[in-house]
């Protein structure tokens, strides 16, 4: 199971209680925040809007991609590592609205992850330094640090153990 925390709802769906477990201006400024941030070309403005107006911890010379959609609910949830490429159209999630509970987790993304275009990160997830998730991934587990992972659902492809073995020698 994921690192989440979860917080049951009685009577409708956990979705009709969004506004009591987040504010709506927070939700309106994050909107806006996040839609700016995912179609300008700049990879310092966007960091530091995470940075600034999300309250997100963004290493330095990480970048992301055009159209990565982080968390509009809890982005502040959201740690990326230095010089980490999170790709294209990259959804990552710090939240899941259920039928009768909704969760909130973590994601930690390390230091130098490579994360392929159209990945879904869900909530509670660490992703380990060094990491490579192939483009199109459900990343709905912990990531090894050094792995290269890949499909839906998510499978270790290799370890950084048996890349070293291919490669006969470290990293």
């Amino acid at each position: 199971m994921r690192k989440t925390e979860r917080y049951p709802v009685k009577g409708a769906n956990s979705l009709w209680h969004i506004y009591k477990t987040v504010p709506f201006l927070k939700v309106v400024k994050n909107f806006l925040i996040i839609q700016l941030a995912r179609y300008t070309p700049f990879l310092g403005v966007k960091n530091w809007l995470y940075r600034t107006f999300l309250h997100m911890k963004v290493g330095e010379q990480t970048a992301f991609a055009l159209m990565v959609m982080v968390d509009i609910m809890f982005p502040e949830k959201i740690k990326v590592g230095r010089n980490t490429v999170i790709g294209y159209n990259t959804t990552i999630l710090a939240h899941e609205y259920l039928i009768k509970e909704y969760r909130l987790g973590e994601v930690v993304i390390g230091n130098e992850v490579l994360i392929g275009a159209n990945t879904t990160i869900l909530p509670g997830v660490t992703i380990g330094d060094e990491a490579v998730v192939s483009a199109g991934t459900l990343v709905h587990k912990d990531v090894p640090a050094g792995s290269f992972v890949g499909g839906n659902p998510m499978k270790i492809i290799y370890t950084r153990e048996e890349m070293e073995e291919r490669k006969g020698g470290t990293l």
